[in-house]
């Protein structure tokens, strides 16, 4: 439960730090002393959303900090756990807004997104406000209030969920078949294409080998002449060649015993050209030996190229480039076929998410149907109780004509009621007037409230409209719901604000040049003048404080 609240700077409050009890705790105060101000400060520590307007004139900053007693709250506990946030003592929620307009949240000291805050604070407080009111003419409350109520929360959350899977994984199918006739035109494109391709079997470096063959071949009569011709000059010339020319030379220089040094460094050199011409010559004699002229050879390799050069030019590439274009049209084809492979695992998705689906909703539209039941039947119990002793209240659970997965399920939830005897139920909207509406609203508060698994409950002003007998019903049920727990409840109604365990008195605190906001929590004394001030006005009579002591007196009885 909610054990402390502290307020600095925010709004008109400058200082404020409250203790909070168990059970039923009352505010009330004058007309704009800032009844509704400590329920916004703790929204915006809970996460809701703020601007610079929220901090007091002249401060930098707005600091608000709820604590919390989280013993009998254990799924806030294991939430704090997983994202180790957990310490021992209080949960405190930290909010701190500046003058600029920037927000900051803490949740035990470290710092979180507000998200964090609100998905926590969920956990935590229940608020409860005259703006609910309206939001009961809408449809998506009905079925919001009758989840909560059925304890179904998180089996709606899986059927959205599920009708979301669903719709994203038609999507997909539908991109991949909306495509189909032009990639299977594109499959039979590129399967054609490659087949050109495999059975042209280019090899690897056989394009420079067959375009290196076919220069020689072509050049076979000219290269063979000037072959020949250079053997008879190295060695078959009989008139003279360069062997015997080398052989000769190096004879002469040879021939002396004693041989200067650079004679004998220019033998070494005539020896060397010997030896290279000599092997320049079996070189040539070996290439004239295996050397095949054979025009057919060269035809063979004209029409191989010929097909190589046919196929780049039809792609429009280089023939150095086809190679790689095989392999680009070979991963185009694969990706094809993997779609081909998508669309029947997407199919077969879409069947799961559909029977995961049904399966969800069905268990959701039987929770649904049994709590609709009780849940009416409690309503209407408190709504005789609040004044109007032949009010009937219905919920009616219509089929919805969907061809698809839809995310609220299979039925659309709708508050049906009949304020007066013999009238047929009808939608809120419209058969409940003003007062009507509030009275109605507070009963479904109360009962929904009543299984709230959230300790503390915030009611902001919810008994608007309501006054007489009905405001002394309101209290008792208000009452009723502290006693299982801790319930705050802003008030203007003395019949309320006798039923409180605490009370709670907001005022103005005015000094010579500032005015703030302040509280203070009542004794019974302080109780009993609040309640008869508010039951006539601020001139305190014998008849109005006995009639708040008697008030105060019955309720505690």
């Amino acid at each position: 439960m909610l054990v402390h609240l502290s307020i600095h700077n925010y709004a008109i409050v400058e200082h404020l730090d409250l203790e909070l009890d168990r059970g039923m705790s009352v505010i009330t105060g004058e007309t704009g002393a800032g009844k509704s101000i400590m329920l916004d400060a703790l929204g915006l520590a809970l996460g809701d959303r703020a601007d610079s307007g929220a901090v007091r004139p002249s401060a930098d900053k707005a600091d608000i900090l709820a604590s919390f007693d989280l013993h009998a709250i254990p799924e806030a506990r294991a939430w704090l756990a997983e994202r180790d946030l957990d310490i021992d003592g209080p949960c405190i929620l930290r909010r701190v807004i500046t003058a600029e307009g920037r927000s900051r949240g803490y949740i035990n000291g470290s710092p979180c997104p507000l998200g964090d805050l609100k998905a926590l604070g969920e956990l935590l407080i229940d608020i409860h406000n005259q703006h609910e009111h309206q939001s009961l003419l809408k449809p998506e409350t009905h079925r919001r209030l009758l989840d909560e109520y059925a304890g179904s929360q998180e089996l709606a959350r899986q059927v959205q969920l599920a009708a979301q899977r669903w719709r994203q994984t038609r999507q997909e199918l539908e991109r991949i078949s909306s495509a189909g006739d032009e990639q299977r035109a594109r499959h039979q494109l590129l399967s054609y294409q490659l087949e050109e391709l495999d059975n042209l079997g280019l090899g690897e470096n056989e394009l420079d080998q067959l375009e290196q063959e076919h220069k020689t071949l072509a050049n076979a009569e000219r290269l063979l002449g000037a072959c020949q011709q250079v053997l008879e000059q190295c060695s078959e010339n009989d008139a003279g060649n360069v062997l015997s020319a080398l052989t000769g030379s190096l004879q002469r220089l040879t021939a002396f015993q004693h041989q200067p040094g650079a004679l004998s460094e220019a033998a070494n050199l005539l020896a060397s050209a010997q030896i290279q011409v000599e092997e320049a010559v079996g070189e040539l004699k070996r290439f004239l030996d295996h050397f095949d002229a054979d025009p057919k050879r060269q035809q063979l390799i004209e029409e191989r190229l010929d097909s190589i050069y046919t196929l780049a030019r039809k792609h429009r590439i280089q023939p150095g480039e086809l190679a790689a274009l095989q392999q680009q049209l070979f991963e185009e084809l694969e990706g094809l076929n993997a779609d081909d492979q998508a669309g029947e695992r997407l199919t077969d998705e879409l069947a799961a998410f559909a029977r995961h689906y049904q399966e969800k909703a069905d268990q959701l539209s039987e929770q649904r149907q049994q709590a609709a039941a009780t849940l009416a039947i409690a309503v209407e119990r408190e709504m005789q109780q609040l004044g109007m002793p032949g009010g009937r209240f219905n919920i009616e659970l219509r089929p919805l004509e969907a061809q698809e997965p839809h995310p609220i399920g299979l039925e659309l939830v709708e508050f049906l009621v009949s304020a007066n005897p013999g009238q047929p139920p009808k939608s809120l909207a419209k058969v409940a007037s003003g007062g009507e509406l509030s009275r109605i609203s507070l009963a479904i508060q109360v009962i929904t409230a009543q299984t709230s698994r959230v300790p503390t409950l915030v009611f902001d002003e919810v008994d608007v409209g309501i006054g007489g007998p009905t405001a002394e019903v309101v209290g008792q049920l208000l009452r009723r719901l502290g006693e299982r727990g801790q319930v705050l409840t802003v008030t203007h109604l003395p019949q309320v604000a006798a039923q409180g365990h605490q009370h709670l008195f907001v005022h103005k605190a005015r000094e010579v040049d500032a005015t703030h906001t302040a509280v203070a929590k009542l004794d019974t004394g302080g109780r009993i003048e609040e309640i008869a001030r508010m039951l006539g006005g601020l001139d305190l009579t014998d008849e109005s404080l006995a009639h708040a002591r008697k008030m105060v007196s019955s309720a505690n009885s």
